[in-house]
């Protein structure tokens, strides 16, 4: 059964904690060292340089399920990496050594059995690693990307999404092997009981993860995306006007025609607008192409507005 309190930044750490005893674990993700007395979640994050907002968001999340969507855009994206590789290496570099330490002791090697559960176990291991190692070397150096305010073109967020999922096929039935079908004396029933029960912690603490990537990191990475498009634009806009500041610049009749342009006029009505030949408006029109590199009614536009040729009131949109 969830707890369903939720907890705020004015919450002593260690009632989280005495309330919650398996955020421990979570604690070592974000780099959040034991020995905080009485202090404060908000204090305890920033003496420890971990997001308060962030660090809240995945402990309610992973507690009783809560999201609060109405201000996900306060996500730190450089904790939630901290916290998600940080997770890799406790899973990759303890948990799975570990637990095979454990079912190693447990079991008779000279066992046909036995060898079918190592075998297996392996199995499952070199699939969560192979998982989060994709992980390592794809989607987080393209959050970095993003970061930096690049916008890589052969990757989004969404290759990773349609590719994520659980690795508990093995798992499930490793599981269920050592309980039907095992036989042990009492020391390796112990001992396998053991194992057995820090499989099934580990493979919740695994789709608990797998939830946070889900539920948390991706939504926040698809947001980071859609603002470095933006951003994109913005730029390629300042560029453009920059490029085109020192290309050969507009003769006043060149710039008559962009306005009546942006205004909605057809070449005709600039002919007449203007008093000149419709051929002389295709010519200005030709000219003003090559020299600003803008081929569109919108390109023209933004241009317009930018140099102050027009106000955006006059516009036709």
């Amino acid at each position: 059964m969830k707890n369903q309190k939720m907890y705020e930044a004015g919450d002593k750490m260690i009632s989280l904690i005495a309330d919650n005893y398996s955020i421990l674990q979570s604690l070592g993700r974000f780099g959040i060292n034991l020995g905080f007395g009485d202090k404060t979640v908000k204090e305890v994050c920033e003496e420890q340089d971990v997001d308060t907002y962030t660090f809240l968001a995945i402990v309610n999340f992973c507690i009783n399920g809560h999201k609060d969507l109405d201000e996900s855009d306060r996500l730190s994206i450089p904790t939630l990496i901290h916290y998600l590789k940080a997770s890799h290496e406790y899973y990759l570099d303890f948990q799975l050594p570990f637990i095979r330490k454990e079912l190693e002791e447990a079991l008779d090697e000279s066992d046909n059995l036995a060898r079918l559960i190592m075998k297996l176990y392996d199995e499952y291991a070199r699939e969560i690693r192979v998982h989060m190692k994709y992980e390592e070397k794809m989607v987080f150096p393209y959050v970095d990307a993003l970061l930096k305010g690049e916008m890589p073109e052969d990757y989004d967020i969404d290759t990773f999404s349609k590719h994520h999922g659980q690795t508990d096929l093995k798992v499930r039935e490793l599981k269920n092997i050592i309980i039907k079908y095992l036989p042990s004396d009492g020391l390796h029933n112990n001992q396998l009981s053991a194992t057995l029960y820090d499989i099934y912690n580990n493979e919740e603490w695994l789709a608990q993860h797998a939830l946070v990537e889900e539920q948390i990191f991706i939504p926040a990475i698809r947001r980071l995306e859609r603002q470095s498009k933006k951003n994109d634009v913005s730029e390629r806009i300042s560029k453009m006007i920059s490029q085109n500041s020192s290309n050969e610049m507009l003769s006043d009749r060149e710039k008559d025609v962009i306005i009546s342009l942006v205004q909605g006029m057809s070449n005709k009505e600039i002919a007449d607008h203007l008093c000149i030949s419709i051929n002389t408006v295709i010519t200005h029109r030709r000219n003003i192409a090559r020299k600003l590199q803008i081929h569109s009614p919108a390109g023209l536009t933004i241009y317009a507005i930018v140099n102050n040729l027009v106000d955006i009131s006059s516009v036709k949109l």
